[in-house]
């Protein structure tokens, strides 16, 4: 089974999903057959912050509110984060464009370690502050999944992946994706944002159950040349 998962680094609500598709494919008993992709999806791709701009300054220019409101905004998000056992720190969160990271997860998944490297990205954003728009930044978080930092570096610099990431953006259109995340199973089946854990077993249960050939069970039976 393949789940295809478009999402970006700096949507809140897709680290949580990611948490709760966890929870659910922890009970989930052919969870060895199921291969996650992670596809790319920007938000904002004309984001361009000003050096060390906060997250809190960046989304209150954005929707145009005042600091405050996005403030309050940031710590509804990060009390529903908490629930699913993840610790958000808006306040040390560096506002960045995700482009060059989303490059980055198309390099892991080319080396077999996209979804370890999602985790960490997702984990160096929202609580420990790390910019991970800035490239020197990013080949570092790679070799801490075990990737190597210059060849990822030299990746980055050379736009290898960037092609990549506009495909996964232009598929999301065709699909008519307006927010993330966005969960496709077996591309059949979509589930859009982070929906509680029960949602995702009984899609991931329905999909398997549909993938699997029908058994025959061997009785008494009639054909054209009479009965057995």
């Amino acid at each position: 089974m393949k789940i295809d998962i478009w999402s970006d680094l700096v949507c809140p609500f897709c680290y949580i999903g990611k948490r709760k598709l966890e929870a659910a494919l922890a009970g989930f008993a052919p969870r060895d057959a199921v291969e996650i992709r992670w596809r790319s999806f920007e938000l904002n791709p004309d984001l361009r912050p000003a050096r060390g701009e906060s997250s809190h300054a960046a989304l209150a220019r954005a929707k145009g509110i005042a600091l405050p409101e996005a403030v309050r905004m940031a710590d509804h998000v990060t009390q529903l984060a908490a629930q699913e056992g993840l610790r958000y720190d808006f306040g040390r969160a560096v506002a960045a464009n995700s482009f060059r990271a989303h490059q980055l997860l198309h390099f892991a998944a080319a080396h077999g370690r996209q979804d370890a490297l999602k985790e960490r990205l997702f984990a160096a954003y929202y609580t420990e502050g790390q910019d991970i728009g800035d490239a020197e930044v990013l080949a570092r978080l790679a070799a801490e999944v075990g990737l190597d930092a210059e060849t990822a570096r030299q990746a980055l610099q050379a736009g290898t992946y960037a092609a990549a990431v506009r495909e996964d953006e232009q598929q999301a259109q065709q699909l008519q994706i307006r927010g993330v995340p966005f969960f496709v199973f077996d591309e059949k089946y979509a589930v859009s944002g982070a929906q509680p854990s029960e949602v995702f077993a009984d899609v991931l249960m329905q999909v398997w159950q549909e993938s699997q050939p029908a058994t025959t069970v061997a009785g008494a039976v009639c054909g054209p040349e009479g009965c057995d």
